[in-house]
């Protein structure tokens, strides 16, 4: 349960950091969407292991972002060793392979072009790219590499 526990904070620092920036904006999102009055001090807390994250707290952040990290690592929870088989790994890694070609390619035309449509397209491919990523890291991880 340690293991999980550390692995949901180092999600939640993640989606903080990346998404957010500060504890400030954190803060806001949580409590503009849960009407709780959390503060500063609490998420420093909870990102330094001295507090669990409320499962309310998790789902303001996921969705005020609509990123969700955590809600994808309890899934797969669930999914059992379906994805932590052998050959999946090679996939993933294909899977990689393909969205960070398609990514490059997406790049490239967006420079060439300067067009907007081109440089959402880029967008789009990096975010998939991103996504196939972190599926490959969720395969790894439940397989013991987070240890």
């Amino acid at each position: 349960m340690a293991d999980l526990r550390r692995l949901v904070n180092s999600q939640m620092s993640a989606l903080i950091d990346g998404q957010y920036g500060c504890l400030d904006a954190a803060v806001e999102a949580i409590n503009a969407r849960s009407g709780q009055g959390v503060c500063k001090g609490t998420l420093s807390k909870r990102l330094a292991c001295q507090f669990g994250w409320p499962v309310d707290d998790v789902i303001a952040l996921e969705d005020a972002c609509a990123r969700h990290p955590v809600t994808r690592l309890m899934a797969r929870r669930m999914s059992g060793g379906a994805e932590t088989a052998g050959g999946s790994m090679l996939l993933h890694a294909g899977a990689i392979a393909a969205e960070a070609g398609d990514a490059v390619n997406a790049i490239l035309a967006a420079q060439q072009s300067q067009a907007a449509h081109d440089g959402a397209q880029a967008v789009a491919e990096i975010d998939e790219a991103i996504e196939a990523l972190r599926r490959a890291r969720g395969v790894v991880m439940a397989q013991g590499g987070a240890k």
